[in-house]
């Protein structure tokens, strides 16, 4: 691991002691710029971090090495999000207020279509890599990988693909898509189903 892949690996426990220091501070001072303050490290700051990491190393698609001494740009952008993977009511809140979610993605740079509607329990790894038409829903627990990681002879293979979803689909509770899933408008998922990486799912007459 490099010495910036190692100093992004930080970035989660700083914005962790950033956030208890705000909630500290909302509490000895009660007032609109506390609270403001706090919303701002908890949402913004991770966001402004993340961007701000694509236009210095930005994110090539396709297969990767990340156990090389070379930097894995995926990485230091994965450091920006996972607090949320492991404190994951903090967007299934964004998730409450309709249309907030999709905003909240755009930020991060996925391109969200009008009335998508999440349930609060979807899960999305990785935060900017999605095509996401209008009219489309995400049952229960829907999770979208973006990436994926697995060990072969050569060593570690990192192979990242931004996630395609036409208008109008309808994703099955429980239903997993990997990276570089298309599905073709109109189309309804079933409950449980895995696509696979790179599949196309056609609608069916």
């Amino acid at each position: 691991m490099t010495l910036r892949a190692r100093l992004f690996a930080c970035f989660p426990l700083l914005w962790l002691a950033g956030s208890g220091a705000c909630v500290l501070y909302l509490a000895s001072t009660p007032g609109l710029c506390s609270v403001l303050l706090l919303l701002g490290v908890l949402y913004l700051l991770p966001v402004a971090a993340y961007r701000l990491h694509e236009a210095l190393w930005p994110l090539v698609e396709g297969p990767s090495r990340i156990d090389t001494p070379d930097y894995a740009p995926w990485w230091g952008g994965h450091q920006c999000q996972v607090m949320y993977s492991a404190l994951p009511a903090l967007e299934a809140a964004l998730r409450l207020v309709p249309g907030l979610y999709s905003a909240w993605l755009r930020l991060w740079g996925s391109r969200v279509g009008c009335g998508v509607y999440w349930t609060p329990l979807v899960e999305i790894s990785d935060r900017g890599l999605l095509e996401v038409g209008n009219g489309v829903v995400f049952g229960h627990h829907v999770a979208c990988y973006a990436h994926l990681i697995k060990r072969r002879e050569a060593g570690l293979v990192l192979y990242v693909r931004r996630i395609r979803i036409g208008d109008g689909v309808f994703l099955g509770a429980g239903a997993r898509l990997g990276p570089g899933v298309f599905i073709e408008s109109g189309v309804v998922l079933p409950i449980r189903t895995d696509v696979g990486v790179g599949r196309r799912i056609r609608k069916t007459v």
